[in-house]
């Protein structure tokens, strides 16, 4: 399956003009994710375009590198050094991060995208698609008017059948709205219906939630990916 490049490419638009008014105050001021503000977030999303463009030149070129040589403490450490930028330079830093990213992308032909990169010891094509998770999922953390209703419905799909491994066995998931399942084993014994893109949210842990009697006895399900928790002074705790 050929990676969505052109829909992460609209993404990456829908997030510029998210941020394109966006002022100093708004991004110093908190995300929907606990301990980070907004500019944590458009810090992650600049550096993830940055470290998945690095990964493509290298891999283009043959070669297999860390996606952080520093692993999670350097990715930390980018995030929290940079998020308090100003808006412009935050805006400028995502246009010049994109840009090059997708410049690699415009490079790679069929056979490119099967390049083995680090990455989830995946291939090259993957990391298209967790881009196009990452931009999408993390323009609802900033809660500058982006939710889960926006996402393309290709998208909500997609994040289903990845998330789907944070459910228990005997689990199964039904978008009532395209008709459409996945199950966790061979023999589910619990059905939770909804909107595919409602279902898609509650898996990432973003709103908007199941109601209760549809997700119950499932577990409550936090944010994905994983970032840094608060330390308790409203800045993310860089641990690894």
């Amino acid at each position: 399956m050929q990676p969505p490049v052109a829909a992460v490419i609209e993404a990456h638009g829908t997030l510029e003009r998210l941020v394109a008014a966006v002022t100093d105050q708004q991004l110093a001021g908190p995300s929907a994710l606990p301990g980070w503000s907004r500019g944590h977030v458009l810090a992650h999303l600049t550096d993830n375009a940055r470290m998945f463009a690095r990964l493509a030149e290298h891999a283009l070129r043959g070669n297999l590198v860390p996606a952080y040589d520093g692993g999670v403490d350097e990715r930390n450490a980018i995030i929290e050094a940079t998020a308090g930028r100003s808006a412009a330079e935050h805006r400028a830093g995502l246009a010049a991060q994109t840009a090059r990213l997708e410049s690699a992308w415009a490079r790679a032909d069929d056979e490119d995208w099967k390049r083995p990169v680090t990455f989830r010891d995946a291939d090259l094509a993957a990391t298209v698609w967790a881009r196009w998770r990452e931009a999408w999922i993390h323009m609802v953390d900033l809660d500058l008017g982006v939710r889960p209703d926006d996402w393309p419905e290709g998208l909500a799909t997609h994040a289903i059948a990845f998330l789907l491994g944070r459910l228990p066995a005997g689990t199964r998931v039904y978008a009532e709205d395209v008709r459409r399942e996945w199950s966790v084993g061979d023999r589910p014994d619990t059905v939770v219906t909804g909107r595919v893109r409602d279902l898609a949210a509650w898996l990432a842990g973003r709103p908007p939630a199941l109601s209760p009697a549809a997700a119950h006895g499932l577990p409550a399900l936090g944010p994905w990916p994983p970032h840094p928790p608060s330390s308790g002074n409203g800045q993310p705790e860089l641990r690894s």
